[in-house]
C-alpha cells in the first residue's frame, strides 16, 4: 500500500472526509498546521470528526513570527520515507518552510490548491508568489481557471493534473430535482412564502456580496422569495434591507446539515454573488441538489460548472442590476431542465472520485 503524505491548515469537513476515502485504499498521514480552536469564524457544527482511516497529525513545535506560526516538527516528518508528498497551498508559513527543505533535498512533490483567481498586485508579492509556485515537481489543479492562476506563476501545465474538487459523496447528489410539488410541501413545512425562492448560504462578510443581493431583491420585489442562510447577519445588513424596502429578504441563521438540505430541494435557484472566492463549494452543493446557479465571475466553482443559459449564469461583480436579472431569466426558463443540467454536470464530482483521481495520480508516479 502507497504511503502518501499531506501538509494542510486545518481539518476541514470536505477535506476529513476526502482523507478518509483515500484511506480507505493508501496509507494516509494528514499534518495540520492550524488548531481547528483558533478557527473562531466557524461555527462548531461546521466541523467533524471522520471515520478515522487517516492518521491525523496536530503539529505542536510552534515558533511565532508576530500574528505568523510557523511549527518546526514539521521537517521531522518529511524525513519519513513517503511514496508522495503533497503540500496543500503556499500561503501558511509552514508549508513555505515544508517546500523550502523538500526543495532543498530533492525530494519530488505536490502542490495541490483549490482554486486560484490572477488578480492586480505589487511586483514584490508577485515575485513571492513565482518563488513558491515554482517550488513543486507537480501541481494539482481544480481546472482550467486554477490551472491558469498557477502557470501564471510559473507552474508547468504539463506537469499540473486536475482532480475534482468536492464536498459530496455520490450518495448526497440528487437522482432528479424536486418536482414543483415537492418544493411547494417543503416550504410549507419551513413556513416559507408559496412564491418562487431564490436562495443564498454563507458568511456575512463583504466578500460574499450579500449587499449586491438585498440591491437586487429590492427590485425583484414581493414576488420573489429570498432566503440568506448562514451566520448572524452584522447590522449593517438588517439596516441596508430596512433602507432598501427588501422585507421578502429573510436571514435565517446557521442551519444544521438536515434543515439545509431542506431549504436546497425548497428553492428555486441558487445565488452566491461573491466578491471573490477561489471555489465555493456551496456551488457543488446547491448543484447537487438539482438548482440552477447564478454566481460571479470572480468565483472558480462558477467558472468551471456553470454555463451561461444552461445551468445557470455568470454575472459581473458589483453590479445588482445583472443579478436581478438573470434570477428573473432563470424563473421564467424550464427550472426543471436547468437543474437537471446542474445535476449532469455535478456528478463526477464527488468525494469517491476525487479519491480515485488522486490515488491514479499517485500509482503513476507522476
Amino acid at each position: 500500500m502507497k504511503r502518501v503524505l499531506f501538509l494542510t491548515n486545518y481539518p476541514s469537513p470536505y477535506r476529513v472526509r476526502f482523507f478518509d476515502e483515500l484511506g480507505k485504499t493508501m496509507d494516509v498521514t494528514v499534518l495540520f498546521s492550524i488548531r481547528r480552536e483558533k478557527m473562531v469564524h466557524r461555527n462548531p457544527g461546521w466541523f467533524i470528526s471522520g471515520e478515522g482511516r487517516f492518521r491525523a497529525v496536530q503539529l505542536e513545535d510552534r515558533i511565532a513570527f508576530g500574528k505568523a506560526e510557523v511549527y518546526r516538527d514539521v521537517l521531522q516528518w518529511l524525513k519519513k520515507d513517503y511514496d508522495a508528498i503533497v503540500v496543500c497551498g503556499y500561503a501558511q508559513p509552514t508549508a513555505m518552510l515544508a517546500m523550502a527543505w523538500l526543495r532543498r533535498h530533492r525530494i519530488p512533490f505536490y502542490m495541490e490548491v483549490d482554486g486560484g483567481l490572477v488578480r492586480r498586485e505589487g511586483t514584490a508579492k508577485f515575485l513571492l508568489k513565482k518563488a513558491l509556485v515554482r517550488m513543486p515537481t507537480w501541481w494539482l489543479s481544480t481546472g482550467k481557471a486554477t490551472t491558469a492562476y498557477l502557470t501564471h506563476y510559473g507552474a508547468e501545465e504539463s506537469r499540473t493534473f486536475f482532480y475534482p474538487f468536492s464536498s459530496l459523496t455520490e450518495e448526497e447528489i440528487a437522482a432528479a430535482p424536486a418536482s414543483p410539488e415537492e418544493k411547494s410541501a417543503l416550504r410549507r413545512e419551513l413556513n416559507l412564502p408559496q412564491k418562487p425562492m431564490a436562495l443564498a448560504i454563507g458568511q456575512f462578510i463583504p466578500r460574499k456580496g450579500f449587499d449586491i443581493l438585498l440591491q437586487a431583491a429590492a427590485v425583484l420585489g414581493e414576488d420573489v422569495s429570498v432566503c440568506i442562510v448562514g451566520g448572524e447577519p452584522a447590522q449593517e445588513y438588517l439596516e441596508l434591507r430596512k433602507n432598501l424596502g427588501a422585507g421578502q429578504v429573510q436571514f435565517l441563521g446557521f442551519q444544521k446539515k438536515e434543515t439545509l438540505a431542506m431549504f436546497y430541494r425548497a428553492a428555486d435557484l441558487f445565488v452566491l454573488p461573491t466578491r471573490e472566492d477561489i471555489w465555493g463549494l456551496v456551488i457543488n452543493e446547491a448543484m447537487a441538489f438539482g438548482l440552477p446557479v447564478i454566481t460571479t465571475d470572480r468565483c472558480v466553482a462558477g467558472l468551471e460548472l456553470v454555463e451561461d443559459g444552461v445551468n445557470g449564469y455568470l454575472i459581473p461583480t458589483e453590479d445588482p442590476k445583472a443579478l436581478e436579472d438573470r434570477i428573473r431569466r432563470v424563473l421564467e426558463s424550464d427550472l426543471l431542465q436547468m437543474g437537471q443540467a446542474s445535476l449532469d454536470k455535478i456528478r463526477p464530482y464527488t468525494i469517491e472520485n476525487m479519491a480515485k483521481v488522486h490515488r491514479e495520480i499517485f500509482e503513476n508516479g507522476r
